[in-house]
């Protein structure tokens, strides 16, 4: 015996119009809910940089106080000192000397991560997997198990206090994980643009430089900046191999705390000029950098 289905009814449309509307409520408020999450983790984390940029306009005295005063008067003494208007070090070189060994040392990354990538996620080579964990383990060792023995070459080889050994430094140690990221942005290039380059007679430099670099270049950007933040916030063998000539931002900023006591607000404003150039690179590539980090996570 067959059913009948009842046709829609106009007392049935305005029903299923109600739980429409209550279902596009419910999806309103969990999207508000998910964004009140969102900015109160954002805040949450940005505070201890807002507090930092905070107090550097303080005095040392207010910078001091505990509990710490929000209402304290505002100063630029700590810049004017971080600057050396109080006839200190001047803070040029050493943000220089950070300069040149981050933006060398990640133009070489470049260099050799994009064919050395290639190899791996397009024209992959024999045994490529293992080649990526030999990539990796070079990261498992300590970085301070590694002090010595650097240490006791760039003495050796009269190369102590030299910049252009921190270059050759940064990109052995940022080479392996712009290989590893690059070679899963690369896998995503097509290989039918490649195939058909190679048609029309390109070479490998051509394709590398022509093809592959424009098709990648979110994965490209969001590499540099990595190795980029890597070599500019690298302490401990700038600490160890560097003196005067070759001394870099961050060893620079530890001369704020003497045995005289922690320079609070002068370590702070430091700290927020130190920064800048960071966030400055981040926010200019801000779009490639959440593109590169997000390809290849929607197939």
């Amino acid at each position: 015996m067959s059913t009948l289905t009842a046709p829609n009814t106009p007392e049935t449309a305005p029903r299923d119009a109600g739980g429409h509307a209550r279902a596009a409520r419910r999806g309103r408020r969990r999207s508000a809910a998910l964004g009140l999450v969102a900015w109160t983790v954002g805040i949450v984390f940005c505070t201890p940089a807002l507090w930092m940029l905070l107090t550097s306009f303080h005095s040392e005295a207010d910078a001091a106080t505990n509990p710490p005063s929000l209402g304290a008067s505002l100063t630029l003494d700590g810049y004017r000192v971080f600057f050396g208007a109080d006839g200190g070090a001047s803070p040029w070189p050493p943000l220089i000397n950070s300069a040149t060994a981050s933006v060398f040392s990640t133009l070489f990354v470049l260099v050799l991560a994009l064919p050395a990538a290639y190899a791996l996620s397009i024209k992959r080579v024999e045994k490529w997997t293992d080649v990526m964990f030999f990539f990796l383990s070079t990261k498992m060792l300590p970085v301070v198990a590694g002090l010595l023995p650097v240490y006791l070459f760039a003495k050796n080889t009269a190369m102590l206090d030299n910049i252009w050994f921190l270059v050759i430094l940064y990109t052995s140690m940022n080479l392996p994980i712009a290989v590893w990221m690059m070679q899963s942005f690369l896998a995503d290039v097509p290989v039918s643009i490649i195939e058909a380059a190679q048609v029309d007679g390109a070479r490998l430099p051509t394709v590398l430089v022509r093809v592959v670099a424009p098709v990648a270049a979110p994965g490209i950007a969001a590499t540099s900046l990595i190795c980029f933040i890597f070599s500019w916030n690298e302490l401990l063998f700038a600490r160890v191999l560097t003196g005067v000539t070759a001394q870099t931002a961050p060893v620079f900023l530890t001369s704020f705390v003497t045995s005289q006591g922690l320079f609070l607000a002068q370590l702070c404003a430091a700290s927020v000029v130190v920064s800048l150039p960071v966030l400055a690179a981040g926010f200019a590539a801000q779009d490639k950098l959440v593109q590169g980090l997000s390809l290849g996570a929607v197939k």
